[in-house]
């Protein structure tokens, strides 16, 4: 149809768009896998670390077992939320490195610093400042991964499947949740009780993935579009034309180069060339732009506080407070969930954000989320918390087996909806010029917040006589925060499927309070407007051309 516009488009379909079937080639889907899998590295950190903390071995070595309650939860938060805290860092550090040194490049380096931060925390010996230390040189790795490999697999992918590489990434994030479980689980029942293995063999996979990314940073090619930037035409050329299966002189890859040098060009002119005072005066002096990093910032604030985050990280402990009672029963329907999750975002990337769009997607999910938080709210407020020789009523273990399953629908939510949008929408909706440094100031605003969620979470859990809001209260917390994200989402968010990423500008172009709801028309209309004249160009120049 349009130029940058159109419905959003099934991968299975034939009709692509203007892409052509040379686009979808074996090269561009191994830099969508080599890029794609960086979303381990979170995933793997937040399935391992409840699991570490649950080992016997890991917990006497460090005199966790000596603490009370209250002590025990602060340490724990600290542990957990040591990640997110080197991730701020690296989420800034990822700006920097991304637009100095490449995609490329940075993927190296934030592979050898998760590297090292996993062996110093494996290496700590009891040493509980080691483990700190360990955490947050991990984390600072682990926090340029979520804006390297969103950004670059945005710039490769055609617009047609934008929304299925770009999720990739958070695919990968479950599959890193998975197997992270697996691992806990399996060293739970088959390493012996009481050694250091049952923590330190899970804790290797960081260090596979890690050493996978970084050889298969080797045998792809730079972004096209940070080459443009850079002022590498011709490179940029050659690699593009690779990605696409086509040839260099193509009409095709000539237009695509041409629109994104065009872009560029009058991102200098609007900012008339300068330095950091430009990319300040771009993002936050540009009413568009700044509309932009609103709801990057918004969709990160929201999405971290909805309690679905939480459920991931400490998914045993909220297993064992709506009832599933031993270490493995707890391990087993954490690796459950981990599945259920996993699918569930294959499931969102390959049919709904291209078919049904980012919108309708968050909106399922956020609806799925809200449901099973009340429902999960609802039960421990009517059940009472049981000690570990407690049983339940039959009609509480039937209530109980139903708040189980909607941990399992939170995940489904969370997956189709929050998780996957939040990393897509920060990956596409920015100008090239300023794409790498708000997609690294969104990703530290989204660490900090995560940060403090996790840091939370147990002190909130604890009971309200103990400075807690309690488990019911914390779901109820949840409840309500999820429901204002999807009144908010459906108030403010454009649908961007479809779309080039240069032809983004068009969504945000009517006033702050119209692009949520009418952006997308909007962007319609003048997609068919620039076409027309586009068509009216060529018969001119044809006429000419006959005479």
């Amino acid at each position: 149809m349009a130029i940058s516009g159109g419905k959003p488009q099934n991968i299975f379909k034939i009709n692509r768009g203007v892409d052509p079937p040379e686009a979808f080639n074996w090269r561009l889907w191994f830099a969508v896998f080599s890029f794609g899998i960086m979303g381990a590295a979170r995933g793997v950190d937040e399935g391992l670390i409840s699991g570490t903390l649950a080992k016997t071995q890991f917990a006497h070595q460090l005199g966790l077992d000596l603490l009370d309650e209250e002590a025990l939860a602060d340490v724990k938060g600290n542990i957990s939320a040591m990640v997110q805290i080197g991730s701020v860092g690296g989420a800034a550090l990822a700006f920097i490195l991304c637009d100095r040194i490449g995609r490329l490049w940075a993927t190296r380096q934030l592979c050898l610093l998760w590297i090292l931060g996993i062996v110093v925390f494996l290496t700590n010996n009891g040493r509980l400042g080691q483990v700190y230390a360990g955490r947050f040189i991990a984390g600072l790795g682990i926090g340029q991964t979520t804006v390297v490999a969103p950004v670059y697999l945005a710039e490769i992918a055609p617009k047609s499947i934008r929304g299925l590489c770009a999720c990739t990434f958070s695919g990968s994030v479950y599959l890193g949740i998975m197997l992270a479980y697996f691992a806990s689980w399996g060293s739970e029942l088959h390493i012996k009780e009481g050694s250091s293995n049952q923590w330190v063999v899970p804790t290797s996979i960081h260090i596979m993935f890690a050493g996978i990314i970084f050889i298969l940073s080797f045998v792809n090619r730079e972004s096209p579009r940070y080459l443009i930037k850079r002022g590498k035409a011709d490179q940029a050329q050659t690699n593009l034309a690779r990605l696409r299966g086509l040839d260099g002189e193509s009409d095709y890859v000539r237009k695509e180069l041409a629109g994104i040098e065009n872009q560029l060009a009058e991102e200098k002119e609007a900012t008339l060339g300068q330095g950091w005072l430009g990319y300040l005066k771009e993002m936050f002096l540009m009413p568009n732009n700044f509309y932009r990093i609103y709801i990057g910032l918004g969709s990160q604030l929201l999405s971290q506080w909805s309690g679905a985050q939480s459920i991931t990280i400490y998914a045993p402990d909220f297993f064992s407070l709506l009832g599933t009672k031993g270490q493995d029963e707890k391990l087993f329907a954490t690796a459950i969930f981990g599945v259920v999750k996993f699918v569930a975002a294959i499931i969102c990337a390959l049919f709904l954000v291209d078919l049904i769009g980012r919108k309708r997607s968050l909106g399922i999910g956020i609806g799925l989320q809200a449901l099973s938080m009340l429902y999960i709210a609802a039960f421990l407020t009517a059940v009472p918390r049981l000690d570990e020789d407690d049983v339940f009523t039959p009609s509480q273990k039937h209530a109980s087996t139903g708040a189980i399953v909607m941990i399992y629908f939170s995940g489904i939510g969370w997956a189709m909806g929050w998780n996957s949008i939040q990393y897509l929408l920060n990956s596409e909706i920015y100008p090239l010029r300023i794409r790498a440094i708000s997609s690294s100031l969104v990703m530290c605003f989204h660490f900090a917040n995560q940060y403090g969620n996790s840091r939370a979470v147990p002190s909130m859990l604890l009971t309200p006589s103990e400075g807690g809001l309690g488990p019911a209260g914390t779901f109820w917390l949840f409840t309500v925060v999820t429901l204002l994200g999807g009144a908010w989402a459906w108030i403010f968010i454009p649908e961007t499927a479809g779309r080039s990423l240069e032809g983004m500008d068009r969504l945000f172009s009517l006033r702050w309070w119209q692009i949520g709801r009418g952006g997308e028309n909007d962007a319609k209309q003048q997609d068919e407007i620039a076409e027309a004249a586009s068509m009216a160009k060529e018969a001119h120049v044809h006429v000419e051309r006959m005479t």
